[in-house]
């Protein structure tokens, strides 16, 4: 299989990467919340949310050779550059993403991140000459659209806080070069291998971008580990880890538009779990999000 047929559409997308796809998506749907009720500070917590998450991942590496029947393909030396590039997009995402909330509105910080389509889909067609339906368009643009409904009334474009809204953006545009350096790897390297390389590298930046940030590092009572643990094992480990999963059988582009039903969920838990409103206007949003995850679905095959 040639890297450039990786990233074109198949005509039968297999259940069970949707599945996948669409669990891995509601799990970093946790990954708000419980940063919210996270002790240690924002780029901190990331951190843990890496360091715990990646012990469990290396032994799941290590069972997996011990079961395995033939030995695995070893790492080349481009393997391993690439796993570095997707640990930096990996941190890059989430340092940008917790400075632009200290610069610009939440509504705004929530939103543009969700760009990453966009950028999966234009780094895919120039990278990759994937093909892209008009139908896909649509799908993603009615995705994008339910997402701003879902963030409401916040959003707005001011010149006090382009800065802020420039990380943002950047935000998007990190996540979407891990995505594409995920499909690339998810070739020939397995989803564990994966996410062991990438969260390690990922956690030894974001490890001095907290220190150097002054923030608070470690959680002060057992709640606040167990939160940490939670969004290392449900948001990364399990979250992170399907998708990576479902990389390996699903187009990159129609990959990120299903990746918009994260906030879809994180809505839905903050509305059970924090108390948060949910008005008709979101409901309408995370409607509209999958109308428009089922018609790229179609505008894909």
């Amino acid at each position: 299989m040639t890297t450039r047929s990786l990233f074109y559409p198949t005509a039968t997308f297999p259940r069970a990467a949707l599945a996948a796809l669409l669990v891995g998506a509601s799990a970093i749907g946790f990954a708000p919340i419980l940063v919210r009720w996270s002790e240690a500070g924002p780029i901190a917590t990331a951190f843990w949310r890496l360091a715990l998450a990646v012990p469990v991942l290396w032994l799941g590496v290590l069972l997996a050779k011990r079961q395995a029947v033939t030995p695995a393909r070893s790492l080349t030396r481009r393997d391993v550059k690439l796993l570095g590039a997707a640990g930096f997009f990996f941190a890059g995402d989430l340092i940008l993403w917790h400075l632009a909330i200290h610069y610009t509105s939440v509504a705004n910080a929530t939103l543009l991140p969700n760009m990453a389509p966009v950028f999966v889909t234009i780094g895919a067609w120039l990278l990759f000459r994937q093909r892209v339906t008009r139908t896909f368009l649509l799908g993603m643009l009615l995705a994008i659209l339910g997402a701003a409904l879902l963030i409401g009334q916040g959003f707005s474009l001011s010149a006090d806080r382009v800065w802020g809204d420039v990380l943002a953006l950047g935000t998007a545009v990190f996540y979407a070069s891990y995505l594409l350096t995920t499909k690339h790897l998810r070739a020939h390297v397995t989803a564990l291998t994966f996410m062991a390389w990438s969260g390690t590298l990922c956690a030894l930046i974001l490890l001095p971008a907290s220190l150097m940030a002054g923030e608070t590092l470690a959680p002060l009572t057992l709640m606040g580990w167990l939160v940490l643990l939670a969004l290392a094992l449900v948001s990364h480990v399990g979250g992170q880890g399907l998708i990576a999963y479902s990389l390996a059988a699903l187009p990159a582009t129609f990959s990120a538009v299903s990746l918009l039903w994260q906030p879809v969920m994180a809505t839905i838990l903050a509305w059970l779990l924090l108390g948060e409103a949910l008005t008709p206007v979101q409901g309408a949003g995370g409607a509209v999000v999958l109308v428009g995850i089922l018609v790229a679905r179609h505008g894909s095959t």
